[in-house]
């Protein structure tokens, strides 16, 4: 393809994302990922498009109750790419959205290869482009020569916080004589049925003493001296960080026992430590809240203390690397273009949105509003009642903040129903938010 109308530069879930939007428009796309070049970040494994790094789970799939839920329904809405790949690529997790990471990048690498309006360049971009309609969507771990380009641009420094890995460990690895199998803290599976999804190995006290010892005790990776004062996000935060916050935090967040009775003994275990599925076959499975800075002997050493886990064989060990993002609220537009040059927008975790859900939601809207752009048609932002309209808020700016952080998509950033009772409030803004963005939606110009 020689002639492109937009260039989008990251292959990763937003990028990928708005790519696919914009071809869907009718609108030729060039799409830039540095991956297949010969270099690599030091999160990634492949050179697939929009490849998980992280955790497999794209969070709860429950549009009724929970506010992520209520993004995937928008995003299905407006014919995501990314949640339409995740279909196949489904593993068991309970209510929450799980795929095999392989299945599901080939499926969205496929696709965009696939498209006539799209063109997939191995490249690596170092500065931002003087002109021409661009989407950065580079994410967190932006190369070193386009994140000082990004920073001149946005003449200030951009901020930076920590992510973690969890461990991945083979199945035929783990002793299931010592475990057994139930939902996430005895929550009721799929279609109402009862589901038994994550893997559970329990400890009594003093093994979770000892194993909470050895989490603060383990030798830790060292940062270089500029990585010192970044901060770590609060929703991806190592297990030995959350273990140095009191003896018993870990045992009121991922190690949480409570409502999961023990087959072998019909009692709650004092801690438990969970397993969540990680491929469609079902052969790895990833310790759910375990993101560790631990050197990886460490993590080898401490991890096979846990019961059921003694000859655990680890597909891949936790790590640790840095992200950056920008202040978006003071740079970017309602329509996320960067005020000091409006014919580049930015999208996904650049811009202050935590997950990858909301990575790619923003990716997704950035993609609609430069087709409009391009198009001559106007896009009205979604209402900000809505799960992606509360999150494009939080990224532009329409409600206030005085220090901003990356942030998940939650209930706190819609605008408040201080008239319906707590115990029904996240049905109320569900309900809110679904007729809202039907009106939304039908009054949106669809590209021809």
């Amino acid at each position: 393809m020689s002639n492109h109308q937009i260039h989008v530069i990251g292959g990763g879930l937003a990028g990928s994302e708005a790519a696919w939007q914009l071809a869907q428009a009718g609108i030729k796309v060039r799409l830039s990922e540095m991956r297949g070049t010969g270099e690599m970040t030091p999160a990634h494994q492949t050179d697939g498009l929009a490849e998980l790094v992280c955790s497999n789970s794209f969070r709860s799939d429950d549009a009724d109750k929970n506010a992520v839920g209520l993004l995937h329904q928008e995003m299905r809405r407006l014919g995501s790419l990314i949640m339409d790949r995740a279909e196949p690529a489904k593993v068991p997790a309970g209510s929450a959205l799980a795929v095999d990471r392989h299945v599901f990048s080939d499926g969205v690498t496929r696709a965009l290869a696939e498209h006539p309006n799209v063109e997939i360049v191995r490249e690596r971009i170092d500065t931002l482009p003087t002109d021409g309609m661009t989407i950065v969507a580079t994410g967190p771990l932006t190369a070193a020569a386009l994140a000082s380009s990004i920073g001149e641009a946005a003449g200030m420094e951009h901020l930076a916080f920590f992510d973690a890995i969890a461990p991945v460990i083979h199945f035929d690895s783990i002793d299931m004589e010592e475990c057994w199998m139930a939902n996430r803290w005895d929550k009721i599976g799929p279609g109402g049925g009862e589901g038994k999804d994550y893997i559970n190995c329990p400890m009594n006290k003093e093994q979770y003493q000892a194993f909470v010892q050895g989490l603060l005790d383990g030798e830790k990776t060292e940062f270089k001296e500029w990585e010192s004062s970044t901060p770590y996000f609060e929703g991806c935060m190592p297990i030995e960080v959350m273990a140095s916050r009191g003896p018993e935090t870990l045992r009121h967040g991922p190690m949480k026992p409570m409502g999961l009775d023990n087959p072998k003994t019909g009692r709650w275990p004092y801690a438990v430590v969970q397993l969540r599925q990680d491929n469609a076959s079902g052969t790895l499975w990833n310790m759910v809240g375990f993101q560790t800075k631990l050197k990886h002997g460490a993590q080898v050493e401490l991890f096979r203390t846990i019961p059921g886990l003694e000859k655990a064989e680890f597909a891949r060990l936790g790590g640790l690397h840095r992200n950056t993002f920008i202040q978006s609220p003071k740079l970017l537009d309602p329509t996320l273009r960067l005020k000091s040059a409006p014919h580049i927008r930015f999208a996904g975790q650049m811009t202050g949105c935590e997950g990858y859900v909301e990575s790619a939601a923003i990716g997704l809207i950035a993609g609609r509003f430069a087709a409009a752009e391009i198009l001559g048609q106007e896009l009205a932002p979604p209402p900000a009642d809505t799960a992606l309209g509360a999150l494009l808020g939080h990224v532009t700016g329409n409600v206030e903040t005085t220090d901003y952080q990356p942030m998940n998509v939650n209930f706190g950033l819609f605008p408040t129903l201080d008239d319906v009772k707590k115990k029904q409030r996240k049905e109320a803004y569900t309900a809110r938010a679904r007729a809202s963005f039907g009106r939304w939606l039908g009054e949106v110009v669809e590209p021809a």
